[in-house]
C-alpha cells in the first residue's frame, strides 16, 4: 500500500548535525487541534500554558525545600529514623546558633505529606484479586485455594504523562516515518521508523473515525527478579510501559520513559505439583488475564480518538495500540503460550509442538493484537548471556579441556583475560572467566577482551566463529541499521538446529525491518529499571509487607520527577537567551575539555617540569606544536619542520599539569544520555586508586579524509598542558586488520635513535579513549605480569574495536 499523504522531496528535509546526512519521510502527521478536538488552521501556534508564578513552588516553600526532599528521598534514600535524627539536628543547630529553628520538614512524615501533595504525576495504584474458579479435589492443592493480589496504575494515564513530558519535546514522533541514509538507502532506528507502526498508521487512515490521529503503541515488558539473597519473599514481578514514539535514546537514558505500571502475582506450589497441567494452565491465565485487566483501560480509545496535550505543547487526536513485548526467553514462552523447550517465533505452533491449550493470549482480546508477532527481540538474553556466554565460551572451553594441555589451555586464557588493560566501563576479570555469579554486565565485559585472549590457544577456525559472532552482535547494537549491513544475509537453519537462543538469530533482519534496532527493545532496559522500581524501593521500606511500601515510593519518585521537569521547563520558558550549547543532554558533535583546577606538586616553570617527567626536549615538542598551531594550512607539520622555523618560547614559561580531560560525544549505540550523548574520561596518573600508574591510550584524528581506522592514529597519553596534550605514539601494523581476529594491530612508533616518536598535540584533536590489548600469540604470558604493566609487555597490540559500541564504528 503506498504512504498516504504527501511527503517532502528529500532536498528540503533537514539533516541532523550530530550524524551523517540522512532524509525522513513522514506519513502524513495529521492536524493539531485545540482541548476539543477541533483542527487548528496551519501555522497556528500551540495554546499558551498556563504560567507558573514565578514563587509558586507549592507544596514547597520554595525551590530548595523541593531539592532538599528530592535529595532526601530520590538520591539519598534516607529512611525515616535517619531523617527524623537529621531535622533535630538542624533545628540544635539552628537554635544554637540563631535562637529561633525553622527546618525544612519537622520530621519524615511531614516530608513524605510534602511529597505526597505534589499535584503532578499523580497515579494511584489500584488493586485486584484472582482466584482459581476450576474444579477443586480433595485433598486441594494449595496454589487453588489461594487469592493473588495484583496491583496496578492506568495505563491510559501513565502514557498521557509520558506524552506530555517536556523533557521528550524534540524526542517524539508524532507519526512513523521512513529514514533514508546518505547513499539513499533505508535506515532503521527507532520503532517509529520501521514497517510495523507504518503499517498500523495505514490500518488506522482506513478507518474514517481514525484518520489523521497520533497512532501511539504501548511497549510493554515484564520480568521477575529478585531483591534479596535470604529467605522469605523475595521475588517481585514488575510491568512496565513505553511511549513507542520516543526515540530509542530516551529509553536508554531512563528519563521516565519507562514506567512500571503493575506488579503481577507470583504463582508458587509445592514441588509435587510443578509439573502438573493444571498448574501450568493456571500460571498462564493469571498471567494473560491480569495484563487483559490491565490494559482494558486503554482499550476504548484504540479504536476512538483520545484528545491528548502532547509534549510540544500542541493538542494531537490519539489512538493507542499494542506495541512490541520486551521479555526474556522463559517469559516469551509465557507470553506465547508455549512451553520453554520451544520458540515463540516457530510456524509449527498448531501440530503439538510445545503449545498450551485453551489460552488465549491477552492480545487476542485487543485491537490487532497479535503476541507472536509482537515478541521483541532481546539482546542481552538471546545474543549475550545466551549465544556467546552460553554457548560460545563454553564450546570454546570444552574443547580446550579436551586437549592433552587442557588445564594449561584454560589457565593461559584467564591470564590473558585478566591481564587486559584497563578501561573506561571495562569490568575487571582479576581471576580470569571462572567465577559462577554471572550477571548480563559481565558477559557484555567478556565481550569485549575474549576474543585476544584465545586467539593462538585454538584453532583459526574457532576465532573465525567467535570473531563472525561478535561483528553481528556489534552491528545488530548500532542505533541505526541501513539496507547495505551484508552481515544480515540469510543463511540456511539445519534441521536439528533448536538451539533457541541462537535459532532466534534467524528472525533479526525480520524483527529489525518490524520494530528498528533492537537495542530500543532490548531486556536490559527493563532489567536496569529493575533498580530504580524495585530494588531501591525494597531497600527504602522496613521489609514487613514491603510490596505496599515500595508501591507509595514508586508513586513518591514520579511525583518528584514530574515536578522537576515542570520547574524545568520553567527556567527554559522564562529564559530570553538560552545558550542551546550549554542544555544538558543537548546533542552535539562531541568536545574534549580540562578540569577548572590542575594537579598539585608538579613544577611551573617548562624547565623544571621537563626536568620533572624526564622529558629532555619537551620545550621542542611544545616549539613544534606552536608551529602547527601558528601555521595551519603548512604543507610541512611542525614534527618534520627545522626546528629553527619554529616560535622560540620562554624557558621560564609557566605551564598547568592535569591528570584528567573529559570527552564527551554523541554515541546512542552506548549507554548515553537524553540526548544520546556519552561521558569518560582520559586519565593520567602516577598512582590510580593508590596504586600503579594510570596512562590511557587515545584515538586522534589524522586523516580527515579517510574513514574508519584509516583516519584515526592511535596514542598513549602522557600529560596535557594548558589545552594540550604529551601523547607517545603507535604506528600501525600491516596494511590491513589481523586475518584471524579481523582487529588492526598497532606498535609503539621509535625514531631513528631508539627513542618513542612522542609530540605535543592540542585536546581537540583527540576523539576518545582506545583500548589496547597485547598480541598474545601462541607464547604463555607470565602468571605474575599484571594489568598496569600491558602496555609495556608487549611489542604488538590489538586496537580492540570491540571496547564499546563507539570503538566499532570508528576503528573499522
Amino acid at each position: 500500500m503506498p504512504p498516504r499523504g504527501t511527503t517532502a522531496p528529500p532536498e528540503t528535509l533537514p539533516t541532523p548535525s550530530h550524524s551523517s546526512p540522512r532524509w525522513t519521510i513522514w506519513t502524513t502527521r495529521g492536524q493539531p487541534c485545540d482541548e476539543n478536538g477541533y483542527d487548528l488552521p496551519e501555522g497556528t501556534p500551540p495554546p499558551p500554558k498556563e504560567p507558573r508564578a514565578p514563587n509558586n513552588y507549592w507544596p514547597f516553600v520554595d525551590e530548595e525545600e523541593f531539592h532538599f526532599a528530592d535529595f532526601l528521598f530520590m538520591h539519598e534514600q534516607m529512611s525515616a529514623g535517619n531523617t527524623d535524627i537529621l531535622m533535630s539536628l538542624i533545628v540544635a543547630f539552628q537554635m544554637s546558633r540563631y535562637g529561633n529553628a525553622d527546618p525544612p520538614f519537622s520530621t519524615s512524615k511531614h516530608m513524605w505529606d510534602t511529597i505526597d501533595s505534589i499535584p503532578l504525576g499523580d497515579v494511584p495504584w489500584e488493586g485486584f484479586k484472582v482466584s482459581y474458579d476450576g474444579d477443586v479435589p480433595d485433598p486441594a492443592p494449595s496454589w487453588m485455594k489461594r487469592e493473588y493480589k495484583v496491583w496496578f496504575r492506568n495505563p491510559l494515564h501513565i502514557m498521557e504523562a509520558q506524552i506530555g513530558n517536556p523533557d521528550f519535546a524534540q524526542e517524539i514522533d508524532i507519526a512513523p516515518k521512513r529514514v533514508l541514509g546518505q547513499n539513499k538507502k533505508r535506515q532503521f532506528t527507532d520503532l517509529m521508523s520501521a514497517d510495523w507502526a507504518w503499517e498500523q498508521d495505514q490500518i488506522a487512515a482506513e478507518d474514517p473515525d481514525t484518520h489523521g490521529a497520533m497512532f501511539v503503541p504501548v511497549i510493554l515488558g515484564s520480568d521477575k527478579t529478585t531483591v534479596s539473597v535470604s529467605t522469605g519473599q523475595n521475588e517481585y514481578y514488575p510491568l512496565y510501559a513505553a511511549l513507542g514514539n520516543t526515540q530509542n535514546h530516551v529509553r536508554h537514558a531512563h528519563r521516565d520513559a519507562l514506567t512500571v505500571i503493575g506488579f503481577l502475582a507470583i504463582l508458587k506450589t509445592e514441588r509435587d505439583q510443578q509439573d502438573t497441567a493444571q498448574f501450568h494452565k493456571f500460571r498462564q491465565q493469571l498471567f494473560h488475564a491480569s495484563l487483559t485487566k490491565i490494559l482494558s483501560l486503554l482499550k476504548p480509545w484504540m479504536t476512538k480518538p483520545r484528545v491528548t496535550c502532547c509534549s510540544n505543547g500542541y493538542y494531537w487526536r490519539v489512538i493507542y495500540g499494542l506495541g512490541p513485548y520486551i521479555a526474556d526467553y522463559p517469559e516469551q514462552c509465557l507470553l506465547a503460550s508455549l512451553k520453554e523447550a520451544f520458540e515463540g517465533k516457530s510456524k509449527e505452533l498448531w501440530e503439538g509442538y510445545g503449545i498450551i491449550d485453551d489460552i488465549l493470549p491477552f492480545t487476542s482480546y485487543f485491537p490487532q493484537g497479535n503476541i507472536h508477532e509482537l515478541l521483541s527481540p532481546d539482546l542481552l538474553h538471546q545474543l549475550i548471556k545466551g549465544t556467546f556466554k552460553d554457548h560460545l565460551v563454553t564450546w570454546v572451553v570444552q574443547w580446550m579441556e579436551m586437549q592433552p594441555n587442557g588445564k594449561w589451555l584454560v589457565t593461559e586464557m584467564d591470564q590473558r583475560i585478566a591481564a587486559a588493560p584497563i578501561f573506561s566501563g571495562l569490568h575487571r576479570f582479576p581471576e580470569g572467566h571462572g567465577f559462577k555469579q554471572w550477571t548480563g554486565n559481565d558477559s557484555k565485559a567478556l565481550m569485549k577482551v575474549f576474543l585476544p585472549a584465545i586467539n593462538g590457544l585454538v584453532p583459526p577456525a574457532m576465532v573465525h566463529a567467535v570473531q563472525a559472532f561478535l561483528e553481528f552482535c556489534y552491528l545488530v547494537c548500532c542505533s541505526q541499521i541501513d539496507e547495505m549491513r551484508e552481515s544480515f544475509h540469510e543463511h540456511g537453519i539445519h534441521e536439528d538446529f533448536l538451539l533457541p537462543c541462537q535459532h532466534s538469530v534467524s528472525h533479526y533482519w525480520q524483527l529489525i525491518q518490524m520494530f528498528g534496532a533492537p537495542n530500543g527493545l532490548c531486556s536490559s532496559i527493563t532489567e536496569s529499571k529493575h533498580i530504580k522500581a524495585v530494588k531501591e524501593p525494597w531497600c527504602h521500606s522496613n521489609c514487613n509487607e514491603p510490596l505496599g511500601q515500595m508501591l507509595l515510593t514508586n508513586q513518591r519518585l514520579d511525583k518528584l520527577a514530574a515536578f522537576q521537569v515542570e520547574l524545568e521547563s520553567c527556567v527554559q520558558e522564562n529564559s530570553e537567551d538560552v545558550d542551546q550549547e550549554e542544555v544538558e543532554g543537548q546533542t552535539s558533535e562531541g568536545d574534549v575539555c580540562l578540569p577548572r583546577r590542575p594537579a598539585s606538586g608538579y613544577p611551573r616553570t617548562l624547565v623544571q617540569l621537563s626536568h620533572f617527567l624526564d622529558i629532555p626536549d619537551f620545550e621542542q615538542h611544545i616549539r613544534r606544536f606552536l608551529y602547527d598551531q601558528l601555521h595551519p594550512d603548512s604543507e610541512v607539520c611542525g614534527m618534520d619542520v627545522d626546528i629553527e622555523e619554529c616560535p622560540r618560547i620562554s624557558p621560564t614559561m609557566h605551564l598547568k599539569v592535569f591528570h584528567l580531560a573529559t570527552a564527551v560525544y554523541h554515541v546512542p549505540s552506548d549507554l548515553s544520555g537524553i540526548g544520546g550523548m556519552h561521558r569518560e574520561y582520559i586519565r593520567m596518573t602516577q598512582a590510580w586508586h593508590g596504586g600503579p600508574a594510570c596512562y590511557d591510550c587515545i584515538f586522534v584524528e589524522r586523516e580527515a579524509e579517510e574513514e574508519g581506522f584509516h583516519a584515526l592514529g592511535v596514542a598513549q597519553h602522557n600529560n596535557v598542558t594548558y589545552a594540550c596534550a604529551f601523547v607517545k605514539w603507535f604506528e600501525t601494523h600491516g596494511d590491513s586488520p589481523c586475518p584471524d581476529t579481523g582487529l588492526w594491530r598497532v606498535k609503539p612508533d621509535f625514531m631513528a635513535h631508539g627513542r618513542r616518536m612522542c609530540s605535543v598535540i592540542h585536546i581537540d584533536s583527540i576523539l576518545c579513549t582506545a583500548h589496547l590489548i597485547g598480541v598474545y600469540g601462541d607464547k604463555f604470558i607470565p602468571s605474575h605480569l599484571h594489568y598496569h604493566h600491558s602496555l609495556d609487555a608487549f611489542k604488538l597490540f590489538y586496537v580492540n574495536k570491540f571496547a564499546d559500541h563507539h570503538a566499532h564504528e570508528i576503528a573499522y
